[in-house]
């Protein structure tokens, strides 16, 4: 998949939130009306806008004339605000106003690991704008089903002392996790009850994922009603989902879902 329509440098707009805050965005919003879905890209905890995932599908956007959003939550990347300060709650409202601000007519919603949460999240919160998902290692409920289990006695215990941990990962930064992290995710976990969404679905997962096992888009699956649910699983591939082939899979499951829109 071609970026060469996107440029990771340029200056991004920023929309304005509560309390003095701003959301730092992307868009591809000049485009000829073509009655296709807009798509918008949810990053991942600690990630950003600019990763290749979100360039990849911004130059697949432009190259069939659809208006696209990429942006960064709350903490994150070039939008205001202090990580530490975040959470899902907070990070939901920028996505739903992404969502009601920055987009109009349906639109497909493809959320990367906790950006996965937060799409199945926008989606039940506006149904009726979104025409599709598509999760890339998606991680809803992560804070729950996968972080209180991965942290050891002693880094709990510093959560409770301190209000947070840091904890080093195989990515660029270390993570950050707060107790309000884990307090406010549950008031947001969707994963023990039948999840209220209706429309196409497609959940890409590396095998080799060690961060959110690919179990997890099977449970994801079993737990959606809707009937229009599909679950690609990618041999040698990790949580990232960025390699090459990676993207050009990505693609060929975007050029599908368009096709039963």
């Amino acid at each position: 998949m071609t970026n060469a329509f996107s440029d990771k440098n340029s200056l991004p707009k920023n929309l304005k939130t509560s309390n003095g805050n701003f959301i730092a965005y992307h868009s591809a919003d000049n485009l000829e009306s073509n009655n296709l879905p807009g798509i918008i890209f949810m990053p991942g905890f600690m990630s950003n806008m600019d990763g290749s995932k979100a360039l990849a599908i911004e130059g697949f956007a432009r190259e069939r004339g659809q208006r696209f959003v990429r942006f960064d939550y709350f903490g994150h990347g070039q939008s205001s605000g202090n990580f530490s300060d975040g959470h899902i709650g907070i990070w939901l409202e920028n996505a739903i106003s992404v969502l009601d601000q920055l987009s109009e007519g349906p639109q497909i919603l493809i959320g990367s690991s906790m950006g996965g949460w937060l799409m199945f999240l926008t989606s039940l919160a506006r149904p009726d704008r979104v025409a599709g998902l598509v999760g890339l290692a998606a991680a809803p409920d992560f804070t729950e089903e996968l972080l209180l289990k991965e942290l050891t006695e002693d880094q709990l215990a510093e959560i409770r002392v301190n209000g947070q941990v840091t904890v080093s990962s195989d990515y660029d930064d270390d993570y950050i996790f707060t107790k309000k992290l884990i307090d406010e995710g549950r008031k947001y976990l969707i994963l023990n009850d039948r999840i209220e969404i209706n429309c196409p679905v497609r959940l890409i997962h590396g095998i080799d994922d060690v961060s959110v096992p690919w179990e997890f888009a099977t449970r994801i699956q079993e737990q959606l009603i809707s009937t229009d649910v599909e679950v690609i699983l990618l041999k040698n591939s990790d949580h990232r989902l960025s390699k090459p082939n990676n993207l050009v899979k990505l693609r060929f499951v975007l050029d599908g879902l368009m096709d039963c829109l």
